[in-house]
């Protein structure tokens, strides 16, 4: 399999969907702007966002992933029957479990609101009851993410990855529609209908995956729940690779809740939004190299091709590096233009798009260790080693508590991102060093001769672009027309500015665009 080919499909409608995403966050910003309506939707999106990324990006593809394709490689077993079978094991465990958390996080909504939100700042209790009634409104999409996860990471094994890939973006369609079709002059109506909107969407994946399921011929029978060793051995395997995916995810609940509570009203916006725009390329990167690494590396491991396990690595944190590092200075030097263009309209005032710049110039700090843990944790999840995981992520996670405390007063908004980027740059260091240390991974001559060549070669777009925005500034608060042009042509010329700095600077050559250019033509010639 081509590792750019398949990252790129995966990540192409992943970023269909981030950017589905900012029209939605475009559109939010207009119709309800910053401050406490806003802050109480957000708040309640959290957990939903939370699962997602300990399900949907982590403890399934984590775990079962690799469990599935053991049972269906295995060439004493009879293949994808023994896999089906496995996940119709699984699914009878794990269903009673998520109806009964789904019924028990309604009970709770109060002090799970509570919990994220720090009880928020000076609100009274009626307002708190409404961003309570926020949250009863998204959790069933808990449940229904998580199903849709499973019948994911079936596909996911199966090298159906696009189908996958494109759920997310009904979500975007649904709630883009409720925005449209349903806002309202008064702000916490747009807000509740928006969280309707969540769960709507949860039921309209779960439909998707389970057709698409049906036509790749997968049909699961629900079976009679039983505690045999495959389903000791995933939930054993579940946890913990859930706690480690969802780091990034866990320390932004803590920041959410420590600026709910500790600073003014539509601080919990800014870091939301620029959140979004530093999620983009983390969707596009990393959740696609993520994707296609641990089923890859799974197999060559079980295959016992070590050597080709670690080139594998090698060419993931490559091309992680290739991707992530111009988007890492373009976000830090021109978040102002960015975030104008975006969201600086409506009841977003010039204010907030400021402040959304600065918290995302935070934010985007950490951009590349958010995506090197989606290269670097399979390493781990490949061999069946989830615990290494999820004790860095704990550290991870203590050492961003510790520093949204400290940044919080001083830097206000840019506290919590700035503490979310040093913790994921702290687990990756970890979980580098770790990998090294055990022989699992060797930073191999190209890497090393390519990796520097590339910081140089992004830090001079990110001059270029910084130097010149100003000749954009006007066109950022124009029409939309305008204002989608102005953010067309920077990141234009951003990528040619890139394209000829890593050219020059030897980082990435014709012969690797000549060879790239091949694979690609004869890869239909390659399937079976």
């Amino acid at each position: 399999m081509n590792l750019l080919k398949a990252t790129g499909t995966i990540g192409g409608l992943t970023l269909a969907s981030r950017v589905l995403g900012l029209v939605r966050d475009s559109l939010f910003a207009r119709f309800v702007g910053a401050g406490f309506a806003s802050d109480a939707f957000l708040i309640a999106f959290r957990l939903p966002n939370l699962f997602r990324a300990l399900f949907a990006e982590g403890a399934f593809s984590s775990a079962f992933i690799p469990m599935f394709n053991k049972k269906v490689g295995d060439p004493a077993g009879q293949g994808l029957p023994d896999g089906l079978r496995f996940a119709e094991e699984a699914l009878a465990v794990l269903l009673p479990v998520l109806i009964l958390m789904t019924v028990a996080l309604e009970v709770l909504a109060w002090p799970v609101t509570l919990l994220l939100s720090g009880g928020f700042n000076g609100v009274s209790s009626e307002q708190f009851a409404f961003a309570v009634s926020l949250s009863r409104l998204t959790i069933p999409y808990l449940m229904l993410i998580s199903l849709v996860s499973l019948l994911g990471g079936i596909l996911n094994s199966l090298h159906k990855f696009w189908v996958n890939a494109a759920a997310p973006i009904l979500l975007n369609i649904t709630q883009i529609v409720a925005l449209f079709g349903f806002h309202n002059s008064d702000p916490l109506l747009t807000a509740r209908n928006q969280a309707i909107a969540v769960s709507v969407s949860g039921a309209l994946q779960l439909a998707w995956l389970y057709w698409s399921c049906r036509q790749n011929g997968i049909s699961l029978r629900l079976r009679r729940p039983r505690l045999n060793p495959d389903v000791k051995a995933f939930l054993a395997l579940i946890w913990p690779a859930a706690a480690g995916a969802g780091a990034v995810q866990i320390n932004l609940v803590i920041s959410t809740a420590l600026a709910a509570k500790l600073l003014a009203h539509g601080s919990v916006t800014y870091i939301y939004m620029a959140d979004r725009l530093n999620q983009l390329p983390l969707g596009l990167i990393g959740i696609g190299l993520g994707t296609v690494l641990l089923p890859t590396i799974s197999r060559q491991l079980g295959a016992g091709e070590d050597a080709a396990a670690q080139e594998t690595q090698n060419r993931g944190m490559e091309l992680a590096l290739l991707l992530t590092l111009p988007a890492t200075m373009a976000l830090v030097l021109c978040g102002e233009p960015i975030a104008a263009a975006l969201f600086g309209y409506g009841r977003y005032t010039a204010a907030d798009t400021h402040f959304t710049a600065q918290a995302l110039a935070a934010f985007s700090i950490g951009l590349p260790s958010y995506i090197l843990v989606k290269v670097l944790t399979p390493g781990f999840y490949a061999r069946h080693d989830t615990k290494t995981p999820v004790r860095y992520a704990t550290i991870s996670m203590v050492v961003n508590l510790v520093g949204n405390l400290v940044l919080i007063v001083p830097l206000q908004h840019m506290g919590p991102p700035l503490a979310t980027a040093i913790a994921s740059t702290v687990n990756v260091g970890m979980l580098y060093h770790t990998l090294r240390k055990r022989g699992h991974f060797t930073p191999d001559a190209q890497l090393r001769r390519r990796a520097p060549r590339l910081a140089l070669a992004a830090l001079a777009m990110g001059l270029v672009l910084w130097a010149g925005q100003g000749v954009l500034t006007p066109y950022v608060h124009g029409t939309w027309a305008l204002r989608i042009g102005a953010l067309a042509v920077l990141v234009m010329a951003g990528m040619v500015v890139y394209g000829l700095a890593t050219l020059v600077l030897g980082a990435f050559t014709r012969e690797d665009l000549a060879l790239l250019t091949r694979r690609r033509r004869a890869a239909p010639a390659n399937k079976s």
